[in-house]
Order: structure tokens, then C-alpha cells, then sequence
């Protein structure tokens, strides 16, 4: 069977799980749109995880609120309202063998939920730390989707602790490290901010610089979400991620609402949609508009 996720710890979290009680023999990263697109090619024997659902799958498992279920529930999986999937196959499974787990699925939930403190955005350790290495969002570089491939089968065996004590581990996470201070420095001087919005466009940049998608609310606390925007590959598409602040949660509006409308999806505090270059200006202008005027 093939797993089809997102690279990101709530998709590592569940492949661990996943591994241990099927027949995994192959990892698909994609980007939910894909889906929705029907650009990604589902099979009979596909997981797919924390992406949309597809009747060709063999099994779905969701934590979106607003994703698109097939009628009556008809399908193998779990989909229900939870702070992570990685928590949903845990609970579906309910199998002694993922007892050991049982920290990496806590923390995959306060990961995935953005409950994390100012000193864990600041200085992020254990797992996550892990989170923040494999997130494609902090912008470490080529190459995260073997590195997501090898941490699978590492965290079967070892602790996300353990783990980070290794050379290669060691490495990225030195590397990250050294450029908090940098990233900080680029959203003070590259974000722009609309009464309540702050808005961070990638755009101009061949690569973007490392750091956490969450550092924006420490640099901006007077803002309750976030707008961030930078290409897909190639340039085929715009990407825009939108959040509410992790430590002012005042903002009304339910984003992943409001991405729906453009296509994408995600939860009320968090969500995602990708644009078509030619219009993408308009669009992100229109979403900064409504984040604003219903703040």
C-alpha cells in the first residue's frame, strides 16, 4: 500500500503509525490541492492522509472541518474534528504496538494545534524541533522528501531526542539555529502590515531564508494574522498561507473558510489555497480585505 501525505510532522507522526499495522511499501509527499485538482493520481490501495478525500482510495483519514466527505461515510478510515491526524489513526488502530508512540502523537498534536510557547518558537527542542527540520515552510532546502523518507523508518526505532543527537540531524538543526536571528530580521524589514494583518510576500526571493512559520507573531505581535505568499514550484502557481497568531487568538475569522472560497481548505485557524499567477494580486488583495474588514 502507498501512503499519500504531506511532508510535514502530523504526515511523519502518522507514517510511523501506519508502518507498524499495514502493508507500507511507498510514500507519496503531495500537496493537498493536488487532490482537489485531480492532479495527483489516487489508487485502490492509497492511505491518503491529511489530504482530500478521493473515492479511489483504499482508506482516508482527515481532521479538516470543512473537507468534503463522501456521502453516508462511506469509506475505511476516520475522519472526525482532532488536534491531529497522527491522534486519529492512534485512536482508530487503538494497537499496543503504537504505545510507544504515544509522546510523538501528543506532541504531533500540540504541533499541528500551534500550541507551542514563546521560548518552543524561539528555541524549539525534541520533537519540535523535528517539526520546524522537516517543515518545507521553514525553507531548509532540496532534498526534505528523502530526509522525510529516512526519518520514518529512523522514528520506528528511535526517539525524535535520539534522533536529533545524530550527525546529519545535528547538522540541520545547527543550520536552522544559525539563521533565527536572520529570519527575524527579514520579516521586520520584508512583511507589511494592515490594521490587523501582517502579510509577508516570498515572491521577490530565489530562495527563501530559513525560519519558522510562527516567528512572524513574535516579530508582529500587534497582529492577529498572518498572510504569507510565495511561488509553487516553477513558478505554475502563487502559494498563500493564512494563520492566526499562536498568541493573539482574537481573530475571527475562520480561514480555512475563507480559502475554500479559492479553492484550497484548512481548519478556522489555519488554512491554504494555491492562485494562478495571472490573477493572484487581486485574490491575495480581496483575502488581506476580508481578514480586515471581519477581524
Amino acid at each position: 500500500m502507498r501512503i499519500v501525505t504531506r511532508g510535514d510532522l502530523d504526515g511523519l507522526a502518522s507514517a510511523v503509525l501506519l508502518f507498524d499495522v499495514e502493508q507500507i511499501d511507498e510514500i507519496a509527499l503531495i500537496h493537498p490541492q493536488d487532490i482537489t485538482d485531480r492532479k495527483f493520481p489516487v489508487r485502490s490501495t492509497d492511505i491518503l492522509v491529511n489530504v482530500p478525500y478521493d473515492p479511489n482510495c483504499a482508506m482516508w483519514f482527515d481532521h479538516h472541518e470543512h473537507t468534503i466527505k463522501p456521502d453516508n461515510n462511506s469509506f475505511k478510515g476516520r475522519h472526525a474534528r482532532e488536534f491531529s491526524v497522527a491522534k486519529l489513526i492512534f485512536d482508530h488502530y487503538g494497537s499496543p504496538r503504537h504505545e510507544k508512540y504515544r509522546k510523538l502523537v501528543e506532541e504531533a498534536n500540540r504541533f499541528d494545534s500551534a500550541k507551542l510557547t514563546r521560548d518552543e518558537i524561539l528555541d524549539p527542542q525534541g520533537t519540535m524541533l523535528l517539526g520546524f527540520l522537516i517543515d518545507p515552510r521553514t525553507g531548509m532546502g532540496s532534498g526534505y522528501k528523502d530526509f522525510f523518507m529516512h526519518l520514518v523508518k529512523r522514528l520506528r526505532t528511535k526517539t525524535p531526542e535520539e534522533l536529533l543527537n545524530e550527525p546529519d540531524l545535528s547538522i540541520r538543526a545547527s543550520r536552522y539555529r544559525n539563521n533565527i536571528a536572520k529570519f527575524q530580521e527579514f520579516l521586520l524589514a520584508n512583511s507589511e502590515v494592515d490594521n490587523n494583518v501582517v502579510v509577508t510576500d516570498f515572491r521577490d526571493l530565489n530562495r527563501a531564508p530559513i525560519g519558522n512559520r510562527f516567528l512572524v507573531y513574535i516579530t508582529h505581535p500587534q497582529c492577529n494574522v498572518s498572510v504569507r505568499t510565495q511561488w509553487g514550484p516553477g513558478r505554475s502557481f502563487v502559494a498563500v498561507n493564512l494563520g492566526h497568531s499562536i498568541f493573539d487568538r482574537s481573530c475571527k475569522v475562520d480561514v480555512g473558510r475563507l480559502c475554500r472560497e479559492y479553492g484550497g481548505g484548512g481548519h478556522r485557524g489555519a488554512g491554504a489555497c494555491v492562485l494562478d499567477p495571472t490573477h493572484a494580486d487581486l485574490e491575495i488583495q480581496e483575502i488581506i480585505e476580508q481578514l480586515v474588514e471581519h477581524d
